[in-house]
């Protein structure tokens, strides 16, 4: 299916401003779908004239849809459905005399303008299924009247309203509770949702007559409430923008859209939602996020305690081979350390890999450069990689280095250069550590090696991640490649 922008360059001409306004009225029409119990479909002139394309489509969460196919990208010919030609050329709301039958279903079609400045540059369909009308409640002739106002004020060009846009993703639809105010900022009308919101609140009885500012400013607490400045503009009617106020135990996120229909201020339409159980699972999601971050930084803790101990003991030792085992521990221990000390400052249980590998870079080459000097070169990204991948990934790029310092560069001045190269594929990870120096053994076979950096390498490579490891002489002919190549 195109899109809105797609549809608006290949068959208009219609400029960015334009469709900057039309996306501001997608942005609210389910509102307008929901309060007039009925879809609505956006035309779009065609730049030649010959007609229009359907460039969005909302049906209504409230009654009975009257598409049951998508028709975005479709196009009618001028004179096809006189009532777009003329909305269009006429700039007024039009109505059609008699139902138009649509899959054995009566449907009742109007034709909205929609205005921007001195311009028509859209029109907007509204199509209702007539098969669920019936004689209106209070509820739905408050509904219908407000949609009445509201599409008045599209083809005014007084709606939708530039740089106002709602800072929730939650912000209140119809259904979770509506209120008409007066421009006053009397309550008109409150649907039943939204009175069953305010007695959430504490509020008892009706909310017929009452000044909604009052109503609230009296329930919610001085430091639960916004600025007095918001409170009054938002629950008066006069604001375009949405507010969060509540109690120590109900929060509610309150919308306002001021309802001008012919230019001057009667009232507005403000919607309401109990987002209570919304906001303890936010909290809640926050204390676990601190929680986890607070054991990845215990961990780190320990391990540093962990390779301190080792290190301790390394110093006195009088074997020098159980002096360096106990100082490759404390490397493995560490390249894990770094892992978890990065977990501890992250948000989500992931790790931007760059940053683990040039520490670890860092960290083999200052150890193995004593009395030489060897670099250690990242070349490629490995991404953000999850917490477990990235500890594994951790301790065999640890070894791989490890191994490259050891026996790539005689002693006792080692010099050279390994460049640890990555490449993220499509559900792939593949990484080289590459050293220029004295190359594989004579008869080197992988199977065979004895090494226990080797043997910890393969097992993590082919039991923890699931990959292949293979190691070989180097692309240009003087070193040594291992290659790792691991799904995601």
């Amino acid at each position: 299916m195109a899109s809105l922008i797609e549809l608006v360059r290949a068959h208009t001409d219609l400029d960015a401003d334009d469709v900057a306004w039309l996306q501001l009225l997608q942005a609210d029409w389910q509102i307008i779908a929901d309060l007039s119990f009925a879809d609505l479909v956006l035309w779009l002139p065609d730049r030649e004239g010959r007609g229009f394309w359907a460039g969005g489509q909302m049906r209504p969460t409230t009654g009975p849809t009257a598409y049951v196919d998508d028709i975005v990208g479709t196009f009618v010919e001028a004179g096809r459905r006189p009532h777009l030609d003329i909305a269009y050329a006429e700039g007024r709301l039009v109505r059609e005399g008699d139902p138009e039958w649509r899959d054995d279903v009566p449907v009742r079609a109007e034709t909205i303008p929609v205005r921007r400045g001195q311009r028509v540059i859209a029109v907007v369909g509204r199509h209702t299924n007539l098969l669920g009308v019936r004689t209106p409640s209070r509820l739905e002739l408050s509904y219908l009247q407000t949609a009445a106002d509201l599409t008045q004020m599209i083809a005014g060009g007084h709606f939708p309203v530039p740089g106002q846009r709602s800072d929730h993703a939650d912000t209140p639809r119809v259904g979770d509770g509506f209120l008409r105010v007066d421009e006053q900022g009397r309550v008109v009308y409150a649907s039943p949702n939204a009175l069953s919101v305010y007695r959430r609140l504490g509020h008892s009885g009706d909310l017929d007559g009452l000044r909604l500012t009052e109503v609230t400013r009296e329930l919610v607490p001085p430091r639960l409430r916004p600025d007095e400045e918001t409170l009054s503009a938002v629950l008066g009617g006069r604001a375009n923008r949405d507010a969060e106020i509540g109690t120590h135990s109900v929060s509610l996120i309150v919308r306002a859209i001021p309802l001008r229909p012919h230019g001057r201020l009667i009232g507005a339409l403000v919607l309401v939602r109990d987002v209570t159980d919304l906001r303890r699972r936010d909290r809640e999601l926050v204390t676990k996020d601190a929680t986890i971050r607070e054991i990845h930084h215990r961990v780190k803790n320990n391990l540093q305690t962990v390779a301190a101990l080792l290190r301790l003991q390394a110093r006195r030792m009088d074997s020098s081979d159980a002096k360096a085992a106990l100082e490759e521990a404390v490397r493995r221990v560490g390249s894990i350390a770094i892992v978890h000390e990065l977990l501890s400052q992250a948000v989500e249980e992931s790790v931007s890999f760059d940053d683990v590998a040039d520490r670890l870079g860092s960290m083999v080459a200052e150890v193995g450069s004593v009395g030489g000097s060897i670099r250690v070169r990242r070349e490629g990204s490995f991404g953000v990689l999850p917490s477990e991948t990235a500890t594994t990934v951790a301790m065999v790029l640890t070894e791989l280095l490890q191994n490259a310092v050891e026996h790539a560069y005689p002693e006792p001045e080692p010099e050279g250069t390994i460049v640890v190269t990555a490449r993220r594929t499509e559900g792939r990870l593949t990484f080289t550590v590459v050293d220029d120096g004295q190359g594989l053994p004579a008869g080197f076979d992988l199977d065979d090696a004895s090494s226990l950096g080797l043997s910890i390498v393969g097992t993590l490579v082919e039991s923890e991640l699931g990959g292949r490891l293979g190691i070989g002489p180097a692309p240009s002919g003087r070193g040594t490649e291992a290659a790792i190549d691991v799904p995601l």
